[in-house]
């Protein structure tokens, strides 16, 4: 089954990390783009992060500087590094191969003090 399954969020400070976690599976995710995109409440799903078959990297310009997303093609997974949270970043965080498969269950990411 092609499926893609993120992990990794929770409540975190203002200032803090989180590092997401989206694991492949049905399918090698090193031979697709892969992006993470969110969801706030009240908003539309954003883009944030992708990544290329070749590991070139784009970011979305509100987590530039502060957010990376990579590969571990040995574990088929795909990571976003979050670093000096926001509060205006909590947000469901989905990951998924653009053509290939549908959004995962998502990760709720909370940043409060």
């Amino acid at each position: 089954q092609v499926q893609v399954v993120e992990s990794g969020g929770g409540l975190v400070q203002p200032g803090g990390s989180l590092r997401l976690s989206c694991a492949a599976s049905g399918f090698t995710s090193s031979s697709y783009v892969m992006s993470w995109n969110r969801q706030a409440p009240g908003k539309e799903r954003e883009w944030v992060a992708s990544i290329t078959r070749a590991g070139g990297t784009n970011y979305a310009n509100a987590v530039t500087g502060r957010f990376t997303i990579s590969r571990d093609n040995a574990k088929n997974t795909v990571y976003l590094q979050m670093s000096n949270l926001k509060p205006e970043d909590t947000a469901v965080y989905y990951c998924r191969a653009p053509g290939k498969t549908d959004w995962g269950q998502g990760t709720q990411v909370t940043v409060s003090s």
